[in-house]
Parts: structure tokens; C-alpha cells; sequence
């Protein structure tokens, strides 16, 4: 993701509607605006602003003139914070993304506590948390380069072996990886 990208993207509501297209397929400034609980000219204003941006294409064929129906262009984007982090008027773009990603992680997990699943769903789940480890920098870039090969693995994998979205027992499962380091209480 570059600079103009980053700026266009880095609004809560709009990050927020990127996540709605993005996991729920296509939908209108009114559909969404409900969703959200925010006026529709309001949401039909960032919608525009995340299409000029490349995040979002008006879906064609579907709707009229008035309601149009927009979904998440789906392209792989991955953001390296270190082109960000020392440009002073990027900091304020780049400190509101990270913000709201991990709010929305946040969200999605604490939704998915509340919610009602069979055993068998319930229990394939995990929040899995290990604090044990000691790694160097490089350690912890190989870990999440192993961890993010497995899940393309098993994305393929699904793919390969038909567990397409209209297949009866697969459902959309959110992966979320938080690895950092954590300072030494000497060194707080």
C-alpha cells in the first residue's frame, strides 16, 4: 500500500465499510448505512472516496441509478509500517490504521464470544495465546512468514477440495496473527 493509498483508506467509517464489502460481498450506501448506523449520504461520500482509491468498484448490472451497489476489489494489499513510520506527515494516516485494525479485530472477536455456535463450531475455534517464547528479530519474522504460508496452505487447500462459499458446511473464518515484541519490565 502506498502513501495515497493509506491516506484514502486511513477514516474509521471507511475502514469500516471496506470490512463490511470485504467479508459480506457487495452492497449499497443505504443497505450499508443502516449496518452501520450512520445517514446515507454520509456513507455514498466515503463509498466514492474508497472507489477513487481502488479499494471498491460499483458492481454493474446490479440496481438502478439511485441505489448502486458497490464490492471490495479484491487485490492482496500489505502494508510495511517502516515506509511510514519516519515520514512526519504520514504518522497521523498510519497511527488511525493501525488503530482501527486493531479495533476491528478487537470487534470481530468479542462478536464472535457472544454469539451462539454448535459444538462442533465452538469448539473448532481457538484464542490461543503463548507467552513463552524468546526470539530475535529475525526469529519472529520467520515465525510469521511460517504462520502466514500455513494459511495459504489451507486456503488452497479448501479451494482445491470445493469448500467453495456455497458449499453447505464451510463458512468464512477470520485468521487474526498479533505477533510482537513485548519490552522487559526493567526495560518500561
Amino acid at each position: 500500500m502506498d502513501a495515497r493509498s493509506l491516506r484514502g483508506l486511513a477514516h474509521p467509517l471507511r475502514m469500516r465499510i471496506l470490512d463490511l464489502l470485504t467479508l459480506d460481498g457487495a452492497d449499497t450506501a443505504t443497505g450499508l448505512g443502516r449496518r452501520l448506523g450512520e445517514n446515507t449520504g454520509t456513507v455514498s461520500w466515503h463509498l466514492r472516496h474508497l472507489a477513487d482509491h481502488g479499494f471498491i468498484e460499483e458492481e454493474t448490472g446490479r440496481g438502478t441509478r439511485r441505489e448502486r451497489w458497490w464490492r471490495a476489489v479484491r487485490a492482496a494489499r500489505r502494508l510495511d509500517t517502516n515506509d511510514f513510520r519516519d515520514d512526519p506527515d504520514m504518522r497521523g494516516a498510519l497511527s488511525v490504521y493501525l488503530h482501527e485494525t486493531v479495533h476491528q479485530g478487537f470487534d470481530q472477536v468479542t462478536t464472535y464470544l457472544a454469539e451462539e455456535w454448535s459444538p462442533e463450531w465452538r469448539d473448532a475455534g481457538t484464542l490461543s495465546r503463548w507467552q513463552d517464547l524468546r526470539l530475535t528479530p529475525e526469529q519472529l519474522a520467520a515465525l510469521n512468514a511460517e504462520l502466514e504460508a500455513v494459511v495459504v496452505r489451507h486456503r488452497e487447500a479448501a479451494a482445491r477440495d470445493g469448500a467453495t462459499p456455497e458449499a453447505e458446511e464451510a463458512r468464512p473464518v477470520l485468521v487474526q496473527l498479533h505477533s510482537f515484541p513485548r519490552k522487559e519490565r526493567d526495560e518500561r
